[in-house]
């Protein structure tokens, strides 16, 4: 069986992330710096290997103290476990609205994780290049991977939640 092998178009992708502060509103940030690869049989994704990976480095929320907070080890501990790993093996499902499982690896620890898929499907662009679009939303706790810094607030609550809504928009281009 003959295999495609699929690479990361980064002008056309991003991914991001909002946690609640102070409960009343979202923090949004994002990653500048990612790769994403797929190896798979076919165009529908379902026997898919798929690897992403992110540098924890490159986070961002448009505000450099709290940047360099998120990077210290109260939170990601960049200086020691520089990237976040997502592994999953296909697309299940059919049609636009599909399901993605795998593994996420953040600060040293590994947990499964879902995630919905909008499947744009397979286009060609005016340079003659193949392309597969997803868009993919989930939630995670992030304590489950051992980001548990926090603080009370005056009236009781907590400053950060412990919940961060992932969103990313991929763009693939298949190789060869």
């Amino acid at each position: 069986m003959s295999t495609n092998k699929w690479v990361l178009d980064p002008t056309h992708s991003e991914i991001g992330f909002k946690v609640k502060h102070l409960m009343i509103t979202n923090v949004s940030g994002n990653f500048a710096k990612f790769n994403a690869e797929a190896e798979s049989s076919d165009d529908s994704f379902s026997d898919a290997k798929i690897t992403f990976t992110a540098d924890i480095d490159s986070i961002s929320t448009n505000n450099e103290q709290r940047d360099g907070h998120l990077k210290s080890p109260d939170f990601f501990d960049a200086a020691n476990h520089p990237h976040l790993t997502i592994e999953a093996h296909g697309l299940k499902g059919s049609g636009e609205s599909r399901q993605l499982e795998g593994s996420l690896t953040l600060r040293g620890v590994t947990k499964p994780v879902h995630f919905n898929v909008d499947f744009g499907g397979v286009a060609r662009d005016p340079w003659g290049n193949t392309k597969a679009g997803f868009t993919l939303s989930g939630t995670i706790n992030r304590k489950d991977f051992g980001l548990t810094w926090n603080a009370p607030t005056e009236a009781g609550g907590l400053l950060v939640s412990e919940d961060v809504k992932l969103h990313a928009e991929i763009q693939l281009v298949k190789q060869g």
